[in-house]
């Protein structure tokens, strides 16, 4: 695992965007597309702008991407204004050239919502497996919507909320507890580390203790985000208000191997 720590929340958004830049740019306009899962939330504003800046700016084109979301809630309409379909194309999909037909988001309205999550890995598998998922961690430590006591090896499925997760969320929902949905449909902790590289954004001081779990601790179904300790390729992308409860070793050890 590496971490690189950033001065702030914009400088690590950058640094993420550039990133994914960079692999997209690599991997070029060959027969297979360039896969790549993203998230959603408060986490991920910062690097969507600046993807969005790049691709009006600096000619990055999307055309040859297929996205995998990783989560949507259940009962939601697509339309509702904190979906996350809404949230996807209001803050990327529609300032980008990504063919539609390529954007792939659950279906938290599906008749059958087993066979939605089935059909997902289908498909993800048929495309054949993503190259870099993009995340980000909440509070608690959990990765998508895998809740602490989530399974390491799950799979996309049905997953009911934690009060904690519902209370986070509560602010896209004019802090009405009653209207954040209490489920929601998510990859699982095993299709996010099935991916060729994982890039996950922590910021602020309020991800400094579950920064800390996943990055010096066990790894353990109560931190999900800490399966990431057994992937080959995973970035851990954070500012430095997120590090104060980083031991100052742990600390001053990614300080002196990575430079942003």
């Amino acid at each position: 695992m590496r971490v690189i720590i950033h001065p702030d929340y914009q400088s690590t958004s950058e640094w993420v965007a550039n990133h994914i830049a960079s692999r997209i740019r690599s991997h070029g306009n060959g027969s297979r597309h360039f896969v790549l899962g993203l998230p959603t939330g408060s986490s991920p504003v910062g690097t969507y702008k600046e993807l969005v800046r790049l691709h009006r700016e600096e000619g990055l084109s999307f055309k040859n991407v297929v996205t995998f979301n990783m989560d949507e809630y259940v009962g939601l309409a697509r339309t509702h204004p904190e979906s996350y379909w809404t949230f996807m194309h209001r803050e990327l999909f529609d300032h980008i050239d990504i063919p539609k037909e390529q954007v792939n988001i659950l279906d938290g309205n599906a008749a059958d919502l087993e066979a939605e999550c089935d059909r997902y890995e289908t498909k993800i598998r048929e495309v054949g497996g993503i190259d870099l998922f993009l995340g980000g961690v909440g509070i608690d430590g959990h990765i998508a919507f895998n809740e602490p006591g989530s399974s390491l090896t799950s799979r996309t499925r049905i997953k009911t909320l934690t009060t904690d997760t519902r209370i986070a969320n509560a602010r896209f929902f004019d802090h009405d507890m009653e209207r954040v949905p209490q489920r929601a449909l998510t990859v699982g902790v095993g299709t996010v580390m099935d991916a060729r590289e994982v890039v996950v954004i922590v910021n602020g001081h309020k991800k400094a203790r579950a920064l800390a779990a996943i990055v010096q601790g066990s790894v353990n179904h109560l931190w999900t985000a800490s399966a990431l300790q057994l992937h080959k390729r995973a970035i851990i992308a954070c500012d430095e208000a997120a590090c104060e409860e980083l031991t100052v070793g742990v600390y001053r050890y990614f300080k002196d191997i990575e430079t942003p």
